[in-house]
């Protein structure tokens, strides 16, 4: 069995209703959009999100279940594939997860309306029921991941990322997102607070350790999904390579800049930059800050008693640093 099902196991029912929950909540009257959804809904990749909200929820509430679970996860799921839609028209991108974009097939004009669309059935889920702590949570992280991209957009120009700012943008432009789906499967299930903001936590840690093993992709020999040095392609100061900026020579750091500002696509020259960053160690300090984030995951989960809850969301930490793609 793959970990991901494996993973899936205690909530395998709920996960199935919430599948048809989540296409019941994009239905419309529009028959293009209704082909469109379709479309979208076939093309899902593992359902990393709800799954999140659905074993944190019964974890924190030794096993209860509330419908507004399932809204929490719909929501979730509605307002991130709409980000996903725009992301792909900000991007000029063709191609997500092996599928044609809704952008290459049907157009920027009506991927950016599709994309408004789900915004508005996700704020519209949540009104409707009066789940604003839920919204709440959600709408914090879309805002969070808008700054982090601007932020990210801003400093690859002037190449300065520091450490902290690369915490910052990767805590706002991936992690704040698992972080909402934790707190949403806390909060839709009535527990305190405290516990809330524990398990946004508990995925924050996660997103970022996420991220960072994302960027160690940019280095690894092995084939995966992601070609090889296109971080560095793209101008991306990540991890590995802002640590080596921070511990090389004057000469070292120029020839790095220079590399990443001129010659980004000469493939020799991605080639032999890979292999510093590899020799001076930054490999090795970012694996090391991985599992301190991924250790940090584990420290919170540690508070709760044992369950099938407790031990899926622990394989779901060993994921993420271990998966391949």
């Amino acid at each position: 069995m793959k970990p991901v099902e494996l993973i899936k196991q205690p909530i395998k029912k709920e996960m199935e209703l919430f599948e048809k929950k989540f296409k019941d909540s994009m239905l419309s009257k529009v028959p293009l959009l209704n082909r469109i959804t379709y479309y979208i809904v076939r093309r899902k990749g593992k359902q990393m999100r709800p799954m999140f909200v659905f074993l944190v929820a019964k974890m924190v509430s030794n096993g209860g279940f509330d419908e507004r679970t399932y809204r929490g996860a719909s929501v979730v799921e509605l307002i991130h594939t709409a980000t996903l839609v725009h992301d792909d028209v900000v991007d000029d991108s063709n191609r997500r997860r092996g599928f044609y974009s809704i952008n290459a097939l049907w157009k920027n004009k009506i991927a950016v309306l599709v994309g408004d669309f789900l915004l508005s059935k996700g704020l519209l889920l949540s009104i409707d029921n009066e789940d604003f702590d839920l919204l709440k949570l959600i709408s914090i992280a879309v805002r969070e991941m808008s700054e982090g991209e601007l932020l990210q957009i801003e400093k690859a120009r002037k190449l300065d990322i520091t450490e902290d700012i690369y915490f910052d943008i990767i805590r706002q432009k991936t992690a704040t997102l698992i972080a909402a789906c934790c707190g949403i499967g806390a909060a839709s299930v009535g527990v305190k607070q405290d516990t809330v903001q524990q398990m946004r936590k508990f995925g924050e840690y996660i997103g970022i350790a996420f991220q960072i093993k994302d960027d160690l992709f940019d280095y690894s020999d092995e084939k995966i999904g992601k070609p090889t040095g296109i971080d560095i392609k793209e101008q991306k100061m990540t991890l590995p390579l802002i640590h080596t900026l921070n511990n090389c020579t004057a000469k070292e750091k120029a020839w790095i800049i220079n590399t990443i500002k001129k010659h980004n696509k000469n493939k020799g020259r991605v080639k032999e930059l890979i292999a510093f960053v590899k020799e001076n160690g930054g490999i090795d300090y970012t694996i090391s800050q991985m599992n301190s984030y991924k250790n940090k995951a584990i420290t919170i989960l540690n508070n709760y008693p044992e369950s099938p809850y407790k031990n899926s969301l622990l394989q779901m930490i060993d994921y993420v640093v271990a998966r391949k793609i």
